[in-house]
């Protein structure tokens, strides 16, 4: 049968209620300073009435309620009761500590929105609230805990607001409360926010969903009867002591999995409600671990598998909130899938009461949840603002993820649609800056492949190699986000400074000066001049191209000033390493590589970009030009395009590729076109030290019959 809404929630909760309720697990002592916190409370409230109609000082007790039924402690219970005191009365966090104590007061403080401060737009409020809010859950789990039962007694009695603020608020839920319901574990609460949810976003598809779902569950009650019991009988006879539960289908889930069917399938006459539930939904629970690998094996000699990637286990490998079952799907008669969970009486409690199975009275969390909680507070310090604090928690609550294996066999859990670069990241934040090139199971892929459960990732740095802006574009996990945003922002400005200083060096070398040997006085005169903050601020402008370094040093030239239309300086060839940073790049219009001849463009804001002397793109370029040239011993390799023109004979792209490897030449892209006949042109993007490295290369390949023309491209 499927499940709408629970019904153990009473109505109107009455202070005898949660009395009773708390009495199941609590001391006398306790609900007495619960008892207090009513009071309190009510008397606080006491003129305040909630859209109803009803005495306000019914919402948190309510809440309070819900956070019996899940067996929270007396702090939590009577932080409950007060949730609202700070927010809508005259009540201090102060006077809450000194009543209460202070774990109370921090909890109620951390639940409340913030009022003392204007904002511009409700989006702005609620974003600062909510980083608050998370910001304050960080510290003690159980701010959240609080905050999640609010909202699903804010859910249940959504039905006296206007319609457009209970489609607002439910929207809300579904794209941030449930999901963090989901990371923490909290199934029993999702399920339920999402079906309020779904009811008052779309009522007349739930009323749809209820008719139907409840049909076909009366039409297929006796099949079901009889698969639990071939089951059962089963599992008796190998003495597995075991408990198989029926499994409610959810109305959200059904609907949400429709709206993926009609997206996967072009056939607009497609039966999707009955692809989504021709299904008969069984958990087995089972006493210890081994039991369940033992279950597993009977059920899948009862039935036949559906297919290997109708297999989990997590188990073996839990999810990021903790969660931990083996899935299966097989097929049974009558075209029914089985679905099936088997996991153990604890797992069980996990997977549905997720963190407040161990945060009742404690605010100890799990490895897990503390990973999650450091990325938060990780995200918090390299954000701008709440608002972008707000979106980057957003996009991170992904409910599915990717499992993935280092070289060594460690395990990376990963969100869905992560790439080799999130995976980088994941491994060491050193490790995602300097990745250049990857292999996943054993082969080379682009940096942004998107990897899936399973596969085994290996990636290889470089010292020279640094984040670039365009990684955001693809990147998925906020580790990955965070870390390129701060290394951009806080190394270009490094890069900036010492590729400024050098050039400003080169340049004041003429006049037997450095940036060390300027007094007090000229550097006054410099940031006065070109209107800097301090030299620093200067030199960083000079390596961004914001100001031309032969412009500065003119200043010292005791002949002319740099504002006279004379000033003759000629300036000084800078010499290019390889390794300058971020903001010294080589152009991809012409590949550049040591022994061409090259120049250098001042971008503003940029940097300085590396071209060879014959690139098309320079001659819009004349007054930016930079005199550079190669440094000796340069040891990296450069990217560049050859074009090879061969006869389209079986093998040839891998005889091609085993020479670039034996050249110590890598191929970092290909791309093939069809010409004439049985021609074809091959480009490779592959990697060079330098001219003669190159020259060697296409001598090679120029022996081989297949290969009519090569060149550079």
């Amino acid at each position: 049968m499927p499940a709408p809404l629970p019904p153990a929630f009473p109505s109107r909760v009455l202070w005898s209620d949660l009395v009773d309720l708390l009495e199941t697990y609590l001391e006398v002592e306790n609900i007495k300073e619960v008892d207090r916190a009513f009071f309190f409370s009510g008397y606080a409230h006491e003129d305040q009435k909630r859209k109803t109609g009803e005495p306000y000082i019914n919402h948190p007790l309510g809440v309070a309620y819900i956070l019996g039924q899940m067996q929270m402690d007396t702090a939590t219970i009577s932080a409950a009761l007060l949730h609202d005191v700070i927010e809508d009365t005259d009540t201090t966090k102060e006077e809450l500590s000194n009543e209460f104590g202070k774990l109370v007061a921090q909890l109620v403080d951390g639940v409340s929105k913030l009022k003392s401060i204007s904002f511009k737009t409700r989006e702005q409020a609620n974003a600062e609230s909510f980083q608050k809010l998370i910001m304050a859950m960080t510290s003690n789990p159980r701010v959240i805990i609080i905050k999640l039962a609010d909202r699903l007694h804010n859910m249940r009695t959504i039905g006296a607001m206007k319609l457009a603020s209970q489609k607002r608020i439910a929207r809300e839920t579904l794209e941030v409360y449930i999901p963090i319901a989901n990371r923490l574990g909290m199934n029993e609460v999702r399920i339920e926010l999402e079906e309020l949810c779904f009811k008052t976003l779309h009522p007349l598809r739930y009323k749809t969903l209820d008719f139907h779902l409840n049909t076909l569950a009366e039409q297929r009650a006796n099949t079901f009867d009889k698969i639990e019991f071939r089951i059962k009988e089963e599992l008796d006879k190998k003495n597995i002591q075991a408990q198989i539960i029926k499994r409610n289908k959810h109305y959200y889930g059904i609907y949400y999995k429709m709206l993926e069917k009609k997206k996967t399938n072009t056939n607009s006459k497609i039966k999707s409600f009955s692809q989504v539930n021709n299904t008969c939904p069984l958990r087995i629970i089972v006493n210890n671990q081994d039991d369940c690998y033992r279950v597993f094996g009977i059920v899948q000699n009862l039935y036949k598998p559906k297919g290997n990637e109708y297999f989990k286990d997590h188990i073996a490998i839990p999810k990021t909130n903790g969660y931990q079952s083996i899935h299966t799907t097989l097929q049974g008669s009558d075209q029914i899938l089985i679905e099936i969970q088997i996991r153990t009486d604890q797992m069980d409690q996990r997977a549905e009461k997720g963190i407040t199975t161990y945060i009742r009275s404690s605010d100890q969390i799990d490895t897990a949840m503390n990973e999650w909680v450091q990325q938060l507070l990780d995200m918090h310090r390299n954000t701008e603002d709440s608002l972008e604090f707000y979106h980057h928690v957003k996009e991170g609550l992904y409910p599915e993820e990717v499992y993935v294996f280092t070289p060594q066999g460690e395990i990376k859990i990963l969100a869905k649609g992560a790439t080799t670069i999130d995976f980088a990241y994941a491994i060491h934040s050193k490790v995602g800056n300097h990745c250049y090139k990857a292999k996943v199971n054993n082969e080379y892929v682009a940096l942004n492949t998107r990897l899936e459960s399973g596969q085994t990732v290996q990636i290889f740095t470089e010292s020279y190699i640094y984040p670039q802006t365009n990684w955001l574009d693809f990147v998925k996990t906020h580790k990955a986000r965070t870390e390129i945003r701060n290394f951009i922002k806080n190394y270009q400005y490094k890069d900036a400074l010492d590729l400024g200083k050098e050039m400003l060096d080169k340049e004041l070398s003429v006049y037997d000066l450095s940036t060390e040997q300027l007094n007090e006085q000229q550097k006054t005169c410099l940031l006065k001049t070109f209107h800097a903050k301090s030299l620093e601020s200067l030199l960083a402008d000079i390596g961004l191209g914001n100001k031309m370094a032969w412009l500065v040093a003119c200043q010292f030239d005791s002949t002319a000033t740099a504002s006279s239309h004379d000033v003759v300086h000629k300036q000084q060839t800078f010499p290019i390493k390889g390794t300058e940073g971020a903001l010294v790049k080589f152009a991809s219009c012409c590949h550049p590589i040591p022994e061409d001849h090259i120049t250098g463009i001042i971008n503003q804001g940029k940097g300085l970009t590396i071209h060879r002397m014959k690139c098309k793109n320079l001659h819009h370029n004349h007054n930016k030009l930079l005199p550079v040239a190669w440094q000796s011993k340069i040891e990296r390799q450069f990217s560049l395009d050859i074009q090879i023109e061969v006869y389209d004979q079986k093998g040839v792209l891998a005889i091609v590729a085993t020479i670039l490897a034996e050249m110590n030449s890598n191929i970092e892209d290909f791309t093939k076109k069809d010409t004439h006949g049985n021609i074809t042109v091959m480009i490779f993007t592959i990697s060079v030290s330098d001219r003669k490295h190159l020259a060697d290369i296409i001598r090679k390949l120029k022996r081989l019959d297949s290969v009519i023309h090569i060149g550079r491209r």
